[in-house]
């Protein structure tokens, strides 16, 4: 890179996303660290991760899209940066395996489909509380 290279949007957009996943990946280590869970057993620490990031998302997508001015930055950096590693499909694919493959067929249904129906539910409920908010703070019905 050129020492006085002119930093593009674009540049800033992917620089935006890799601090908010700078900040995000640890902070989810951080709560998998509080929440012990035994082999072959509920995903717990998984399952509260990823649902507490849907939730985030919803709330915080209302805020970023609907209330707050615009800006280029804010998305990428809270809901692809910071949420897009602090949530993780991939630990959550990997031990609804595990559980199959090891004999734990109905925790691994419970897990799996209990995981996308309290992921969708509290991504809507975010947005709920977000937009109610709103209405709280602006006096009335928008």
């Amino acid at each position: 890179m050129r020492p006085h290279a002119q930093q593009t949007p674009r540049t800033r957009i992917l620089a935006a996303i890799a601090l908010g996943g700078a900040l995000g990946a640890p902070a989810r280590y951080g709560l998998s660290q509080l929440i012990h869970v035994a082999k072959d057993s509920f995903p717990w620490s998984t399952f509260s991760i990823n649902v507490s990031g849907s939730f985030a998302l919803g709330f915080l997508l209302v805020l970023i899209l609907e209330r707050f001015p615009p800006s280029r930055y804010l998305r990428p950096f809270a809901a692809t940066g910071f949420l897009g590693a602090y949530t993780t499909y991939s630990t959550y694919a990997v031990e609804t395996d595990l559980l199959w493959k090891n004999g734990h067929a109905g925790v691994a249904l419970a897990y799996g489909l209990g995981s996308l129906a309290a992921g969708f539910l509290a991504v809507w409920a975010g947005v709920w509380l977000a937009r109610a908010a709103g209405r709280i703070e602006g006096g009335g019905r928008r």
